[in-house]
């Protein structure tokens, strides 16, 4: 694998998934357990192995997104965030509300790879098949280490008062947010 290609996936992943970070975050400090970040790792991953497989596909030229659809998946962040939003609104004082679980955390990342998938798929088109395998090791190597990250973020004693105290308030506004901006365009 040419040392070039993976200075330039990894630039090309860090660069199209900071937001990830921050979601993974609140995430992680929302998360209730050593089995609620699994889900969450279990989550990122299946929502960043769908991009990849959206992207590779499109780069083959399967149009299995075709660009008008792509903002369309801006809709999943904005129900998740309602959801999230209804459940702190019900919530109890002591039970925080959460929009985390596998599926749900696969949905927004997939959701909010639509910049992802406008980056990759030419990138992709432009390599040869080891290119790809390079980019995809790359990628995942890069979403292990976001989780790491994102973890180690919403354990800082800060932050993590920060998400206990504003986290049912922040994730709700950042889903919600995040899906209109993927609903406008503007990824």
């Amino acid at each position: 694998m040419d040392v070039g290609l993976i200075g330039r996936a990894a630039a090309m992943f860090a660069m199209t998934n900071v937001d990830d970070l921050v979601l993974l975050a609140v995430f992680f400090g929302q998360a209730a357990g050593r089995r609620g970040e699994l889900e969450v790792v279990a989550g990122q991953f299946l929502g960043f192995a769908a991009i990849l497989t959206a992207s590779v596909a499109g780069a083959l030229g399967a149009g299995l997104l075709p660009e008008s659809a792509v903002r369309w998946l801006g809709v999943l962040p904005v129900l998740l965030g309602i959801r999230a939003a209804w459940q702190a609104w019900r919530r109890d004082d002591i039970e925080p509300a959460s929009a985390s679980g596998v599926l749900a955390v696969a949905a927004v990342c997939f959701a909010n790879g639509g910049d992802n998938i406008g980056v990759y798929v030419p990138a992709f088109a432009a390599t040869g098949p080891a290119g790809l395998v390079g980019y995809g090791v790359v990628f995942l190597v890069g979403v292990a280490a976001w989780c790491v990250l994102g973890r180690y973020l919403a354990t800082r004693p800060g932050v993590a008062r920060g998400l206990a105290r504003w986290g049912h308030v922040v994730l709700p506004v950042m889903l919600i947010v995040l899906g209109v901006l993927i609903l406008v365009g503007a990824f």
